[in-house]
């Protein structure tokens, strides 16, 4: 049973790989890969490997996803906020620095997820209706909390209210989308994140790059990865949330602007507790809370522990990989800003071109004049999440809009 692990976590490391480091590309995507071949590796590797395969590739996803969106500015839905301090650091010569910083938090989430894993197995099972019926209520709490608390409510609510409204455009027309769904993602939080951002970006070069990187102290480090684990573990397990929700919340608690590298950490443990999180809803409630879950949920799954290890032993692989890549940031020292800039933006636009269509241009277009008014007006730009908050509310209210 060792070899079997083994080849399917090194196999699902590769394209966890692929799928962090090229933007708009996730492990969704590679698990809809291995599923339309199943019947051929299931008849030849067996249904372990492939299981194996599936948990390493969104492990390693959630490690490596930091570089596009730290030396480029280009979020996925689980790094949208992230985006802001990593990428502000890589302006001022320490991409290094914000790519091991993730890792590190990432690495932390791993130690954190198994004893909340455990936990969350032996306790929630039976609050699992309670929980269900309340969870547009504690959303709706924490959007309120975030807007009451910003640097102008007044501003906040009105982005956070016209973002939503955008999202609820984007996911109950996503089927004008070449391929639907959870596509729309791609260029609604690449607008109000990406985008938005790099148009109004420094000109110039891009600074020297520098190698050496500094972890904050124990204390702060343990209490961020902490924080950061246990949104990522809630969202998790909670229905109808995202990482992106996660992120939120931490960023009205961990504020992003002063306490970046904090931020960073928290973040990252965030999306990857909520990796190993919803394989403990898969296997105790049966739910499935993404397009891996969904895809393990379609096959003979092998012991639960079996699978939790091929997670950890991606983990260590992928923080392997985060720390060799950090130091490539070396790359882009005095590109100029505009040129880079323009590239990333065009890319933005193919891509969201090549997934959705002209429905994915016009999100893009849409959710860019949205991300533009948070810097003119001096709030946070995460009020930009009620694209993915307020959709949610209000399905989970019972409000039919989607």
């Amino acid at each position: 049973m060792i070899a079997p692990l083994i080849a399917g976590t090194l196999a699902g490391a590769a394209l966890g790989a692929v799928s962090g480091l090229v933007p708009g590309v996730h492990a969704n995507t590679m698990a809809g890969l291995l599923l339309s071949v199943s019947p051929l590796l299931v008849g030849t590797l067996g249904t372990p490997v492939l299981a194996a395969a599936l948990v390493a590739a969104l492990v390693t996803h959630t490690f490596l996803d930091c570089v596009p969106s730290t030396f480029l500015g280009v979020p996925d839905a689980d790094t949208a906020v992230m985006v802001l301090p990593a990428h502000a650091l890589c302006l001022e010569g320490r991409a290094s620095e914000a790519v091991r910083l993730s890792a590190v938090g990432s690495a932390c989430a791993v130690l954190w997820a198994l004893p909340l894993s455990a936990l969350f197995i032996l306790l929630l099972p039976s609050l699992q209706p309670a929980i269900d019926w309340g969870i547009g209520l504690i959303l709706l709490v924490v959007a309120c909390y975030l807007v009451v608390f910003s640097e102008s409510p007044s501003w906040s609510a009105g982005i956070f209210c016209v973002s939503g409204l955008l999202g609820l455009f984007a996911f109950r027309y996503s089927y004008l989308a070449w391929n639907g769904g959870s596509s729309v993602l791609m260029p609604l939080l690449s607008g109000l994140f990406g985008v938005a951002v790099l148009l109004s970006a420094a000109e110039g070069r891009m600074p020297p790059q520098e190698r050496i990187a500094s972890l904050p102290p124990v204390r702060s480090l343990v209490r961020t990865s902490l924080a950061g684990s246990a949104a990522g573990a809630i969202v998790g397990w909670l229905p109808g949330l995202s990482n992106a929700a996660a992120n939120a919340v931490l960023a009205s608690v961990i504020d992003y602007g002063d306490e970046r590298r904090g931020y960073i950490v928290a973040t990252s443990a965030a999306n990857t507790a909520n990796a190993f999180i919803g394989l403990a809803a898969l296997y105790a409630i049966g739910r499935m809370r993404n397009g891996v879950m969904a895809a393990l949920g379609t096959l003979t799954l092998p012991s639960y522990p079996m699978l939790l290890l091929a997670g950890v032993l991606a983990a260590a692989v992928a923080f392997g990989l985060t720390l060799l890549l950090s130091g490539t940031a070396g790359i882009f020292s005095k590109m100029p800003l505009r040129h880079l800039n323009r590239i990333v933006i065009l890319f933005v636009v193919v891509l969201s071109f090549l997934l959705c269509g002209p429905f994915g241009l016009f999100i893009l277009g849409a959710a860019t004049l949205i991300g533009r008014v948070p810097a003119l007006v001096e709030v946070r730009r995460v009020s930009c999440m009620g694209a993915v908050m307020v959709p949610v509310i209000l399905s989970s209210l019972g409000v039919a809009v989607l």
